[in-house]
C-alpha cells in the first residue's frame, strides 16, 4: 500500500491554488485588454462620425407618433416625417390645431396621417388613446416625445399648478408613452424612441427652475431605459434611443430672447430644428444637440470652475422676458 505524504498533499493543493490564480489573472488581463481595444475602437468610431456623414436610414412605411404635433417643433416633425413617406400620428391636447396639422399634411398629398386629441400628462388617457391608435392604425414603431411647456418666471412667482403642469407634461408623459408603446417594440425587436430635451438639461438657467430639471430628468430617463433594455436583452435589442438637445428654438415658450452676441446663438425656426431632429433620428445618434456643435461645447464647459462659468454667462448676457 502506497502512503502519500501529508506534505505532498499540501504542496499539490498549494500548486493548484497558484495555478488557478494565474489562470484567473490571465483571463482578467485578457478581458482588460479586450475592453481597452473596444473603448479605443468606439472612440475612433465617434471621431470618425464627426467628420464623415452617417447614412440616413429610411422611415418610409414606419408608423410615427409625434406628441405636441399641433404647433412648433412637433408640427414640423409631423410634416417632415410625412414627406419622407411615413405614416404619421399626431397627438396634441388642442384638438383644433392638431387637426390643422393633419389637414396641412393631407394637402401635401400625404393621406397616411391621423390626428388624436390626447393629454399626454394623463396616464389613463394615454393608454386609452394608445389602444385606439393600435386598433385603427397599427403598432407605433417610432415614438417622438416632443410635447413640452414652460413658464419663464421666478420660482417664488410660480404657482403650484404651473409647477405640476410642467413636470407632468415635460417629464411624466414620457413614462406613460414609453409604457404604452415600448412593449410592442420589444416584442418585434424593432423601434426607435426620440426624446426632445433641451440644452438647458446641462445648465440651469434663471426662470427655468422647473423647466430645466425636467429636461435633465428626460436625459437621465433615456439613458436609464436604454441601458435597461440593453442589459435585459443581453445586447440583442435593436430598439434605438435618441435624445436631442435643442438650443434656442423660436417656439414662443420664451418671450423676446436677447443676448450680447446674437449671431453666436441665433435662434432656429421650428422647421429648422425639426429637420435636424429627424436627421439625428435617421442617423441613430444616441445624443445630439441642435445645432450639433453645442453638445461638445456644453460638456467641455462643465470642466470649468463654477465662478469661471458664471463669468462667461454674464459676459454673453443672455436674457428673456418674464411670462405674464
Amino acid at each position: 500500500m502506497k502512503i502519500i505524504s501529508p506534505k505532498r498533499v499540501l504542496d499539490d493543493d498549494y500548486n493548484q491554488i497558484i495555478m488557478a490564480k494565474i489562470y484567473d489573472g490571465t483571463l482578467l488581463l485578457i478581458e482588460i485588454l479586450f475592453l481597452i481595444l473596444k473603448v479605443f475602437y468606439f472612440f475612433c468610431e465617434s471621431i470618425f462620425t464627426m467628420f464623415i456623414p452617417i447614412t440616413k436610414k429610411s422611415v418610409a412605411g414606419e408608423i410615427i407618433l409625434v406628441t405636441g404635433a399641433g404647433h412648433g417643433i412637433g408640427k414640423e416633425l409631423a410634416i417632415g416625417y410625412a414627406s419622407l413617406g411615413a405614416t404619421v400620428i399626431c397627438w396634441d391636447i388642442n384638438e383644433e390645431i392638431n387637426k390643422q396639422t393633419m389637414n396641412e399634411i393631407k394637402m401635401m398629398g400625404k393621406n397616411a396621417v391621423y390626428a388624436y386629441q390626447c393629454n399626454v400628462a394623463d396616464r389613463k388617457e394615454v393608454f386609452k388613446i394608445a389602444e385606439k391608435v393600435k386598433k385603427e392604425v397599427g403598432d407605433v414603431t417610432i415614438l417622438i416625445n416632443n410635447a413640452g411647456i414652460g413658464f419663464p418666471r421666478t420660482l417664488l412667482n410660480k404657482s403650484a399648478d404651473e409647477i405640476t403642469r410642467v413636470i407632468d407634461v415635460n417629464l411624466k408623459s414620457h413614462y406613460w408613452t414609453l409604457q404604452a408603446f415600448l412593449p410592442s417594440m420589444i416584442k418585434k425587436n424593432h423601434g426607435h424612441i426620440v426624446a426632445v430635451s433641451s440644452l438647458l438639461a446641462f445648465k440651469g438657467f434663471m426662470y427655468g427652475t422647473v423647466y430645466c430639471p425636467t429636461k435633465s430628468a428626460v436625459k437621465a430617463l433615456m439613458e436609464a431605459i436604454s441601458d435597461e433594455l440593453r442589459t435585459y436583452s443581453k445586447g440583442k435589442s435593436l430598439i434605438k434611443f435618441t435624445t436631442v438637445f435643442p438650443a434656442l428654438v423660436l417656439t414662443g415658450i420664451v418671450k423676446n430672447p436677447r443676448m450680447r452676441f446674437a449671431s453666436i446663438m441665433k435662434g432656429l425656426t421650428p422647421q429648422e430644428a425639426a429637420s435636424l431632429i429627424i436627421d439625428a433620428q435617421r442617423q441613430n445618434f444616441r445624443e445630439r444637440s441642435i445645432p450639433s456643435h453645442w453638445l461638445p461645447i456644453s460638456r467641455l464647459s462643465r470642466l470649468l470652475p463654477n465662478k469661471a462659468l458664471n463669468c462667461i454667462y454674464d459676459f454673453v448676457d443672455f436674457s428673456v422676458d418674464v411670462a405674464d
